[in-house]
């Protein structure tokens, strides 16, 4: 009965995707999904643009505010400081010896309304990590230091092309970020931020960055590149902001972003195929994220003690 029952979903898989079911019980139920998978990958490129509505905008800002309100009192609560810390002693201990081995930690978060049900996205998808890493050796000043030139940041992080500063006030920067994000398919963004920084005492520090622009290239890298009208593009990123913690401890400083983003959603029938692989891309987005500041301000330092006149 058992073994019917799944012959009879591989045929009706096969079916779906339009190939004959009888060569589903020779390739078998796995080989079935992983084609129907990489057809839906493949469709992934076709999907056509999408706009962004205003209610799905509303849903977005409703979101980040709630998740605000909670980083601040969070920032503001005196003791406790990092997000891994307001998990519970025994889960806030397995993160830090998890970081001290040098592993990245990376949980989906979910911000509630406030009778603690979901926020409805009608028309997109909102992408909410938690991403924290240990930056070992390092002073939080210098790692600081170091985050604030952005001038730089296209020869440091992945996803970066290009990058300038364009302002800075005090503790307020304004930033152009030529992003690339690519799995399957790749995409191209022209993006401007505001970065505000804050102080929390000699060994915390916390930021917040919310994208101003964000627009998708149609062509790029030819003569014909040109900016897609924001909002009215692919629909991948319309919004993202994050929100960083910066904590020094002994042997070096643990650094924990929340990113959250804005996409498109998936048109109706292809939600099985393709929702893992959209929310995949931000989450490796944050992670690619965190390991280029451990591993670019190491290979910043080697540089600079190999500079120094041997003794």
């Amino acid at each position: 009965m058992k073994s019917e029952r799944r012959n009879g979903g591989a045929k009706r898989m096969w079916a779906a995707t339009g190939i004959p079911s009888r060569r589903a019980g020779r390739w078998g139920c796995e080989k079935v999904f992983f084609l129907a998978l990489a057809i839906g990958l493949v469709g992934l490129q076709d999907l056509g643009g999408a706009e962004l509505q205003q209610h799905t905008l509303a849903a977005w800002e409703t979101y980040f505010r709630l998740t605000e309100r909670r980083i601040t009192a969070e920032l503001d609560d005196g003791h406790k400081f990092l997000v891994t810390d307001f998990l519970g002693d025994s889960d806030a201990s397995s993160v830090r010896n998890l970081l001290q081995h040098g592993q990245v930690y990376v949980r989906k978060m979910k911000t509630l309304d406030a009778t603690d049900q979901e926020i409805h996205v009608k028309d997109g998808m909102i992408h909410h990590w938690l991403g924290s890493i240990f930056v070992p050796g390092v002073k939080l000043d210098s790692l600081l230091e170091w985050l604030h030139d952005y001038d730089r940041h296209a020869q440091r992080f992945q996803e970066v092309e290009e990058s300038r500063l364009i302002a800075r006030n005090g503790n307020t920067f304004q930033i152009f970020l030529r992003l690339r994000r690519k799995k399957i398919i790749t995409v191209y963004y022209n993006t401007e931020h505001t970065a505000v920084y804050r102080s929390h005492g000699p060994r915390r520090a916390s930021s917040r960055s919310f994208a101003t622009k964000i627009a998708e290239l149609d062509h790029p890298g030819t003569p014909q590149e040109k900016e897609k009208p924001i909002g009215s593009d692919s629909g991948f990123l319309w919004r993202l902001n994050s929100y960083w913690r910066y904590q020094e401890e002994a042997g070096g400083v643990i650094v924990e972003c929340e990113s959250l983003s804005l996409s498109r959603d998936i048109p109706f029938g292809l939600g099985w195929l393709i929702n893992g692989y959209v929310e995949s891309v931000p989450r490796e987005s944050l992670e690619n994220t965190l390991t280029s500041i451990r591993e670019g301000f190491q290979k910043a330092r080697t540089a600079e003690q190999s500079s120094l006149p041997k003794q």
